[in-house]
């Protein structure tokens, strides 16, 4: 593990050991489709045949069960192992806490229960061998990124953002507290980037565009790519299908979504042959 520089937060040392890669997705703010973004790069990774878990940290608007198309399922739990066995979707293991709470329960939590929350569903959760898990966190800058960070070595972080400079702004805090927290960031996507038109396939860029592009560079950080506002991913979403943003959506929806899941590949590749190598013993 890297030393912490002053002001950071060191990383636990409690380890899934059969998790190769484990990922934050996260942003500065609410509303920029984060919750969205982690679906369909935990689908995407999966359909390139990789071992692919996400678990739903965001305890406060768990999401990923309704995204995933199994927000009726409930997970099976060894009671006398202690052990819960994760859901399966779009061949994705899924863990939420709304697979515990009815629909229109509120999780009403403070700080040492999300931490407790986390805790569990890392250290009670049947994941199994996996080659990335996928955490997807609430928005901003609060316990839930603190507590993953104190609980387990992260790989690193992806930022969702979308164009607009008020959105921006939030980014930039949420890239300083990766930082902070010693958890490396990945990179920045930009999400609703654009509109394209079904029927005539003009692009409007009603959030404005290329924001996001620009605050990587500014932060010496990896773009992995720009999503588009589109019909298709809010239809296929909402009906918990998002394995088909990749088969039927349009032409382009579906360039960008592969984009973006080849881009985040080659950066964890890149991450991890910039790493520095394990220490060893010689013994003479």
């Amino acid at each position: 593990m890297s030393q912490a520089h002053p002001g950071q937060i060191p990383q636990a040392q409690f380890t899934l050991p059969d998790v190769t890669h484990l990922v934050a997705v996260g942003a500065g703010k609410g509303g920029v489709g984060k919750s969205t973004v982690s679906a369909l790069l935990a689908v995407g990774l999966q359909r390139r045949n990789r071992r692919v878990g996400i678990l739903d940290a965001d305890v406060y608007g768990p999401s990923i069960p309704t995204l995933m198309g199994v927000g009726d399922v409930r997970p099976e739990v060894d009671a006398e192992r202690q052990r819960i066995s994760p859901v399966s979707a779009a061949g994705v293991k899924v863990m939420s806490i709304g697979f515990m709470v009815q629909p229109d329960q509120a999780a009403v939590m403070r700080g040492p229960m999300v931490h407790g929350v986390l805790k569990q569903f890392l250290e009670q959760v049947e994941w199994g061998p996996l080659d990335y898990l996928i955490v997807d966190l609430p928005p901003g800058t609060g316990d839930a990124p603190l507590s993953l960070a104190q609980s387990i070595p992260v790989s690193g972080a992806v930022v969702v953002c979308t164009p607009q400079d008020l959105a921006l702004s939030d980014a930039r805090r949420a890239v300083t507290m990766y930082r902070k927290l010693n958890v490396p960031v990945l990179g920045i996507i930009e999400n609703m980037s654009y509109y394209l038109c079904p029927q005539c396939g003009a692009r409007d860029e009603i959030f404005d565009c290329g924001g996001a592009e620009q605050a990587a560079g500014a932060l010496d950080i990896a773009f992995l790519g720009a999503l588009p506002l589109n019909a298709d991913i809010r239809r296929f979403s909402d009906a918990g299908t998002p394995d088909k943003n990749f088969t039927s959506a349009a032409d382009s929806v579906r360039r960008a979504l592969d984009d973006v899941v080849a881009a985040f590949e080659a950066r964890i590749s890149a991450h991890v042959a910039d790493a520095p190598p394990a220490p060893s013993i010689t013994f003479e």
